[in-house]
C-alpha cells in the first residue's frame, strides 16, 4: 500500500495531466475503499488545487477533498488556490473551483467570500453556460446555510453581497441555457421549501440558535423572490415550457409560492418580518395597491399553465403538478374544480406501479384536501378512500388519514343537514352510513372474529372525531376554502347546542355491532363508542322516556329521542351475544344507567325477552363468574360497577328491586364474595328496601345521571402484562395524536410570528426535554430535566405515580448519579453541588 501511495504521490507532483487524472482517479478508489488518504490529500492540495492544472485534474481533486479531512493548514492552502482559479481564464477551471465554496469550513468561508466577492459576482455575467451553472447551483446550496445566516448578522457589507447574489439567482431562472434556468429554479424552489417548512435550514450537525435577525434576514431574500417571480410570473412561465419536460417540475414550486403567497397576502407578513429599509419598502409599495382581482388572475393564470401537466405521462410530474394546483386552491376565491382536477389526476397514480411506493403520500395528499372539494366529489371519494387507507402500511399514515375522513363526513352530514332544514333538497349519500357502504368494510363491521384492526381503528377515529364536533372551535386566523370546513363545524357548534349530536346519533347506531366483536381482548374501540352513548343518552336525559311536544320538545328531539330509546333496546339485546367479558359490565352500566323503565309491560315480567330480565340476567353473569381465566384486574371493577347498576336500577323500579334484591342476596351469601363486596350488598339492600317503601324519596338510591363513563381500557403494565393492553394504549395514542393534530394543531413558530404581533419570545427556541424514567414497584417515577438555552438553567422535574390501589402516606425519593459531568461553561460551583448531592426528596400525604 505504502508503494502504490508513493507512486500516486509521485504522479501528482509530475506536470502531466493524464498522470495526474489518474493518479487522482486512484486515489478515489482508496478513499472509496475506506482507507486513510490524508497524505494523498495533502499531496493533491499542493500540487493541483495550489497550483495551475487542467480543469479536470481540479474537479478530481476538490473531489478528493471532500472525501476527507483536512487541518487547518492544508484548507488555508485550497482557499489560496481558490483564490486564483476564480479568476483564471478558463471558465472550466474557474467553475471547479465555485463547486467547492459549499465544502470550505465555516470559519473561514466568510473570510473567503469577501475577498473573492469581485470574482464571484463576475460568474454570474461569463458566456460559459457551465459557470453560470456552477455558481447558480453552488450559491443555491449555502446561501440559506445557517452559519451564512449568522456572519451576516454581523457584517452589512456581506448581507448587501448575498442579497445581490440572491437577485442575480432569481434572475437566472430566465437564462438562455436550460441547464442554468432548471437550477436557477431549484434554488429559489429550496429557499422557499426551508423557509415554508422549517423557518430556517437545519442542516446536518448546525446547532445555531435562530434569532430575530437571522429570521429577518431570510424573510428579506424570500420577499425578493417572491416580488421577482410575481412581476416576471409571464415570462417564468414561458421559459418553464421551453425546459425539457423532466425539468419542468422543478419550475413548479417556486411558481405557486411565490403566487399564493401575493394573493394571500403573506407576502406583506413577511416583508414586515424582513425589517425591509425605507428604499426597500418604497420599492414594493405598489405590491400592496393589488386589488384582488389581480390577484386572482394570477393565480388563475398559473392554475391555466400547470393543468395540462396532469395528463403527463410521468407519474412524478403528475403529483408534483397535483399537490401544487392544490395548494393554489386554497387561496382566496380558490374554485372547487382547481382541487377536484389535481385529486383526480392523483388518484390514477394509485394502480401505476412505478408509483406504488408512494401510496401513502397519495392518500395524505388526497384526505387533507378533501375539504376543498364540492360536496358531490366529497361523497363519492369516501368509500374509494377508505379502501386505499385500509391498505396502507404506516400506522400513522391510517390514523392521519381516518381523521381527515371522519372529520369530513361529518362536516358534510351537518352541512347537508342544515341545508335541508332551510328547504334545500337533501343529497344522496351524505350520511354518515356512506362510510360504511364498501361491502368489506361493511362485513367487518357486522363480524364477530374478525381479526382486521381496521376496524377499530375507523370506530375509534369516527368516535374521537365526534367528541371534537362537541367542543368550541379554536379560533380561526387563516383565511380562504378552509372555512368550508369551519363553516360546516359552526353549524354543529354554534347554531345549536345539540345540532353535533345527530350525526354522533348516525354513528352509535352504524357501529352497534361493536359491543359484539371479539377482538383478542382489546377494548379501547368499544370503549369509545360506549363513552359517547353515554354522552348522548345524558344529553337527551332518556330516563323518562321520550318527551312530547306539550312539554317543550321539538319534532327533531323527539325523532332523535325515539331513535336513542330504540338503539337502547337493541344494546340490551346484544347483552346476550357480548364475546368480550371486559365488556359485559360495561355495556350494562351505560344500558341501565339511562334506560326508560316506565314502558316495561307487566304482562312480560317472566318472558326472557323483556328486556329487564336480560339485564339482571347479565347482571348474574358478572357477579358469579369464577373463570379462571377471566381478567382478574378487572373483576374488581367489573363486580363494583353491575352493583351500582343494580342499586340504580333496584330503586328506580319495583319489579327490578325485586328481581335484583335476589341476586344480591345470593351473591352476598356465596364465597365469591369478598368482605368489601358482603357490605356494599348489605348496604345495597337496605337502600333498594328503604326506595320501596318510601317512593319519594327514591334519591336515596338514585343519583343524578352526569354521562360519565368511569371505565378505561388502560392496565398498569408494572402490575398485570396483557398483549392486547399495549395494543390498546398504542392505538389511543395514535388516534388521539392524528385527531388533535387535525381539530387543534400546535401553530408552528412561523405561524406565530404570521398571526400575531412580531415578539422576540415567539423566536426564541423552547427549552428541549430529556426523558428519565426509574421505577419501584409499587411507585413509578417520571422525570424529565429542562435546559433553557436562554438562560442556561437546567431545571430537573420528578412526577411519583402510585399504581396500586392503596393509599400511600409516605414515599422516599432517592435522587443519585452516575457517569461523568460535563459542563459547557466549566461552572466550579454547579460541578461541586451536583456531585455532592444526598439522597430533591421526602414526600408525606
Amino acid at each position: 500500500m505504502d508503494i502504490l501511495f508513493a507512486q500516486i504521490q509521485a504522479d501528482l507532483r509530475s506536470n502531466d495531466a493524464l498522470r495526474q487524472s489518474g493518479a487522482l482517479l486512484q486515489a478515489l478508489q482508496q478513499s472509496a475503499a475506506g482507507r486513510d488518504i490524508s497524505v494523498i490529500a495533502k499531496s493533491a492540495c499542493e500540487e493541483i488545487v495550489a497550483s495551475p492544472a487542467s480543469a479536470v485534474c481540479k474537479k478530481l481533486a476538490f473531489d478528493l477533498i471532500r472525501s476527507t479531512r483536512l487541518t487547518t493548514d492544508l484548507w488555508e492552502i485550497v482557499c489560496t488556490g481558490i483564490r486564483a482559479d476564480l479568476d483564471f481564464p478558463d471558465p472550466a477551471v474557474t467553475a471547479a473551483a465555485v463547486s467547492i465554496l459549499a465544502a470550505i469550513p465555516s470559519y473561514r468561508l466568510g473570510k473567503l467570500i469577501a475577498d473573492c466577492n469581485k470574482e464571484i459576482s463576475n460568474c454570474f455575467d461569463s458566456y460559459s453556460d457551465n459557470l453560470r451553472y456552477s455558481i447558480t447551483e453552488t450559491l443555491g446550496c449555502i446561501l440559506a446555510r445557517d452559519d451564512l445566516v449568522t456572519l451576516c448578522e454581523n457584517n452589512v457589507n456581506l448581507l448587501d453581497r448575498i442579497s445581490n447574489w440572491w437577485r442575480r439567482i432569481g434572475q437566472n431562472m430566465l437564462d438562455r441555457s436550460d441547464a442554468v434556468s432548471k437550477i436557477a429554479f431549484e434554488s429559489v424552489g429550496r429557499l422557499f421549501q426551508e423557509f415554508n417548512s422549517k423557518r430556517m435550514s437545519r442542516l446536518a450537525g448546525d446547532k445555531l440558535v435562530d434569532s430575530e435577525n437571522s429570521l429577518a434576514i431570510r424573510s428579506n431574500w424570500v420577499s425578493l423572490m417572491i416580488d421577482y417571480i410575481w412581476r416576471r410570473r409571464n415570462a417564468l412561465m414561458a421559459r418553464s415550457l421551453v425546459l425539457l419536460i423532466e425539468n419542468f417540475g422543478v419550475t413548479v414550486f417556486p411558481l405557486v409560492f411565490a403566487v399564493k403567497a401575493v394573493a394571500s397576502g403573506t407576502v406583506e407578513v413577511i416583508r414586515k418580518l424582513s425589517k425591509s429599509s425605507g428604499n426597500r419598502i418604497s420599492s414594493n409599495a405598489n405590491m400592496l395597491d393589488l386589488g384582488n382581482a389581480e390577484k386572482l388572475v394570477g393565480v388563475s393564470d398559473v392554475v391555466t399553465h400547470l393543468v395540462p401537466f396532469l395528463s403527463s405521462l410521468d407519474p412524478a410530474l403528475i403529483f408534483e403538478v397535483g399537490i401544487n394546483m392544490l395548494y393554489l386552491a386554497d387561496v382566496p376565491g380558490g374554485k372547487p374544480e382547481w382541487a377536484s382536477q389535481s385529486i383526480i389526476a392523483i388518484l390514477t397514480l394509485w394502480d401505476r406501479q412505478e408509483f406504488s411506493s408512494a401510496r401513502e403520500s397519495i392518500v395524505r395528499v388526497v384526505v387533507t384536501n378533501l375539504h376543498l372539494l364540492d360536496l358531490h366529489m366529497q361523497v363519492s371519494l369516501f368509500k374509494r378512500l377508505l379502501h386505499m387507507v385500509r391498505n396502507l402500511r404506516a400506522e400513522s399514515d391510517r390514523m392521519h388519514a381516518l381523521a381527515c375522513i371522519c372529520r369530513t363526513a361529518l362536516c358534510v352530514d351537518l352541512f347537508v343537514k342544515e341545508s335541508v332544514r332551510r328547504g334545500q333538497k337533501p343529497l344522496a349519500g351524505t350520511d354518515i352510513a356512506s362510510l360504511f357502504e364498501d361491502v368489506s368494510i361493511k362485513n367487518d363491521l357486522k363480524s364477530v372474529t374478525s381479526k382486521s384492526l381496521f376496524r377499530e381503528e375507523l370506530v375509534a377515529s369516527l368516535v374521537e372525531s365526534c367528541f371534537q364536533l362537541s367542543l368550541p372551535l379554536p379560533e380561526q386566523n387563516n383565511s380562504g376554502t378552509e372555512g368550508r370546513v369551519i363553516g360546516a363545524l359552526a353549524y354543529g357548534t354554534g347554531y345549536g347546542a345539540l345540532n353535533w349530536t345527530e350525526p354522533a346519533l348516525d354513528v352509535v347506531e352504524i357501529c352497534r355491532p361493536c359491543v359484539k366483536w371479539d377482538c383478542e381482548g382489546r377494548t379501547y374501540a368499544i370503549d369509545c363508542y360506549l363513552k359517547l352513548l353515554v354522552r348522548l343518552c345524558h344529553i337527551y336525559d332518556t330516563r323518562g322516556g321520550v318527551k312530547r311536544v306539550k312539554d317543550g320538545a321539538s319534532q327533531d328531539q323527539i325523532l332523535n329521542e325515539t331513535r336513542l330509546q330504540n338503539l337502547q333496546q337493541e344494546l340490551v339485546k346484544d347483552l346476550r351475544e357480548v364475546n368480550t367479558p371486559r365488556i359485559c359490565a360495561r355495556l350494562i352500566w351505560a344500558v341501565a344507567e339511562h334506560i326508560n323503565l316506565d314502558g316495561l309491560d307487566p304482562l312480560l315480567a317472566d318472558d326472557p325477552e323483556d328486556r329487564l330480565n336480560i339485564i339482571v340476567t347479565t347482571i348474574n353473569k358478572v357477579l358469579f363468574n369464577g373463570d379462571s381465566s377471566a381478567t382478574t384486574s378487572n373483576m374488581l371493577q367489573d363486580v363494583q360497577a353491575v352493583l351500582l347498576c343494580a342499586q340504580r336500577l333496584g330503586s328506580r323500579h319495583p319489579r327490578a328491586g325485586q328481581l335484583l334484591t335476589k341476586e344480591l342476596e345470593d351473591f352476598r351469601n356465596n364465597s365469591l364474595a369478598d368482605s368489601v363486596n358482603k357490605h356494599q350488598c348489605h348496604l345495597i339492600l337496605q337502600r333498594i328496601k328503604y326506595v320501596k317503601s318510601h317512593p319519594e324519596s327514591i334519591w336515596a338510591g338514585v343519583s343524578e345521571s352526569r354521562g360519565d363513563y368511569p371505565f378505561s381500557h388502560h392496565k398498569f403494565t408494572v402490575q398485570f402484562y396483557e398483549a392486547s393492553a399495549a395494543h390498546d394504549r398504542k392505538l389511543e395514542g395514535l388516534v388521539h395524536k392524528a385527531i388533535q393534530e387535525l381539530w387543534r394543531p400546535n401553530p408552528s413558530d412561523l405561524t406565530l410570528i404570521l398571526t400575531k404581533s412580531i415578539d422576540s419570545t415567539y423566536i426564541k427556541v423552547p427549552p428541549s426535554g430529556y426523558t428519565l424514567t426509574g421505577s419501584s414497584d409499587p411507585c413509578y417515577i417520571e422525570a424529565y430535566h429542562l435546559t433553557d438555552s436562554i438562560d442556561g438553567r437546567s431545571t430537573l422535574h420528578l412526577k411519583v405515580l402510585n399504581l396500586t390501589e392503596l393509599v400511600l402516606n409516605r414515599v422516599d425519593i432517592r435522587v443519585g448519579l452516575s457517569g461523568a459531568l460535563y459542563f459547557m461553561d466549566g461552572s466550579p460551583l454547579a460541578v461541586r453541588q451536583l456531585r455532592n448531592l444526598v439522597s430533591q426528596v421526602l414526600f408525606q400525604d
